[in-house]
């Protein structure tokens, strides 16, 4: 985008067109003539390190690295002054890169290859540096259009900016012995109890199962409507944010796109006061319950809990609106109520499609974001039709796609009679189960629970034998 200056008028911030990007010509030789002397070793580690011709900030520095690259694709060509330069005639290049002379030149520019990696590093970050100059100055031109839409333009800039911080983070292939003795101290700290393998659910019989729920993993609850699923959730949310129930309070992101920040509140206070909702709305409210109400107001007005109510989120929202909690809050969880409320960004052929899509998203959010995403998820109605509202829930059950199975890490489902409740006395527990249906890196089974529907909480039911235990 052109941009008339006025007079007495500033340029913009950032939108410095005299000025020359980062770079180092002096390195990019470097690394090109470690490519021209040793071509056996260093070609493949530059290539690993850089990928892309446009690392080098030179035209000419590209044109000669992009024939070295499909020299070196091409098994049955070698890769020396002689090919380089006959490559470079055949395309019409070579008086463009300044000729033989200058690859004579460069493969002069060095007396050891022994630095190669450290020279790839820093053309790396100037690499990096130059990508998000453009992305700030496209961000800025983007800016100046006035028929575009602020929040959607904000989500595209956070999305261009995040990438470059991935450019940057991105790992490399790393040799096992780099890492294992870090991973054989985290084992044992596990073992010795030091550290969490990850955040409790406040469920001990849950989480000897599954861990907890670990960094970087997608753990779903799923249920028919009606069980307690966001219940259940708000359970675990209290349980991970207040100190009363973990050494350390994490801090919990939840995103409703069913309730509104109102319900939710007053649905955690009540729960962690014991007391039913219902006793403010047929004023049989009592100084006792003032008294557990008051604490419970005082317990969670110093936790973090940040609730985001947008109904119809979608996935790019919902990843830029956890990035930047992420960095702006350091969050330790994410919970999201419910999958199938979401919608995917552009156009889907079909709903399958859509929920695989945000099912593939979320995966990939608790990945980049090295932290767990509980997300709560709906069954279908085969699993009251072919049995009746007694029959467990299986993973097939899972409501629209089987994409949810494939990319989770661990499958819950909550499963109780939904006509238990309407039954019960005041204050009195039903029976349900909270059942492990798949655990990559764990063990199955289910644990049985009480849930009080008046002031709606799970908690776990004492064994009744051996085999309610888990192993």
């Amino acid at each position: 985008m052109a941009f008339e200056q006025k007079a007495g008028e500033q340029r913009p911030a950032g939108i410095l067109p005299d000025r020359a990007q980062p770079h180092d010509p002096e390195v990019e030789k470097a690394v090109l003539a470690a490519m021209l002397r040793e071509p056996e070793s260093c070609v493949d580690t530059v290539i690993m390190f850089l990928h892309d011709a446009d690392v080098f900030y030179s035209h000419i520095h590209r044109e000669i690295y992009q024939v070295i690259r499909e020299l070196h694709d091409d098994n049955a060509k070698a890769v020396d002054l002689v090919t380089i330069s006959h490559e470079l005639q055949a395309k019409g290049k070579l008086d463009a890169v300044g000729g033989n002379a200058y690859l004579a030149e460069l493969y002069n520019a060095i007396s050891t290859t022994v630095n190669i990696e450290a020279w790839c590093n820093i053309l790396k970050k100037y690499a990096i540096l130059r990508r998000m100059i453009d992305v700030c100055s496209g961000a800025l031109g983007k800016c100046y259009d006035s028929g575009a839409d602020a929040a959607s333009l904000v989500e595209e800039i956070e999305n261009d900016i995040y990438k470059v911080r991935g450019e940057e983070a991105a790992n490399n292939i790393v040799e096992l012995k780099d890492i294992i003795k870090d991973e054989f101290q985290s084992l044992m700290s596990l073992l010795e109890d030091n550290v969490e393998a990850g955040i409790s659910t406040g469920y001990a019989a849950i989480d000897k199962m599954t861990g907890g729920l670990k960094p970087g993993e997608m753990f779903v609850l799923a249920a028919r409507p009606s069980i307690g699923k966001t219940s259940l959730a708000l359970n675990v949310i209290a349980n991970v944010a207040l100190k009363k129930y973990t050494p350390r309070p994490r801090k919990v992101a939840f995103f409703s796109l069913e309730m509104t920040s109102s319900q939710i509140t007053r649905r955690l206070l009540c729960s962690e006061a014991g007391i039913p909702e219902s006793v403010f709305w047929n004023k049989t409210f009592n100084h006792a319950d003032l008294t557990k109400f008051t604490s419970a107001a005082a317990e969670f007005y110093n936790a973090s809990i940040f609730i985001d109510e947008t109904a119809g989120l979608s996935i790019a929202e919902l990843r830029a609106k956890a990035r930047r909690l992420k960095m702006k809050e350091n969050i330790e969880l994410i919970v999201i109520d419910y999958l199938q409320l979401m919608h995917a960004d552009g156009r889907v052929d079909s709903r399958q499609q859509e929920v695989a899509e945000i099912s593939g998203g979320i995966k990939a959010l608790a990945k980049d974001l090295k932290i767990p995403v509980l997300v709560l998820a709906q069954l279908n109605r085969e699993v009251d039709k072919t049995a009746g509202a007694g029959a467990k829930p299986k993973l097939a059950n899972l409501r629209e796609s089987g994409s949810i199975e494939q990319d989770a890490d661990v499958v819950t489902f909550l499963h109780r009679n939904r006509e238990d409740a309407k039954t019960v006395a005041q204050d009195g527990s039903v029976e349900a189960l909270w059942i492990v249906e798949k655990n990559r890196n764990g063990q199955i089974g289910e644990v049985r629970m009480n849930f009080f529907p008046s002031r709606t909480r799970f908690e776990v039911a004492s064994p009744r034998s051996e085999e309610d235990c888990p192993n």
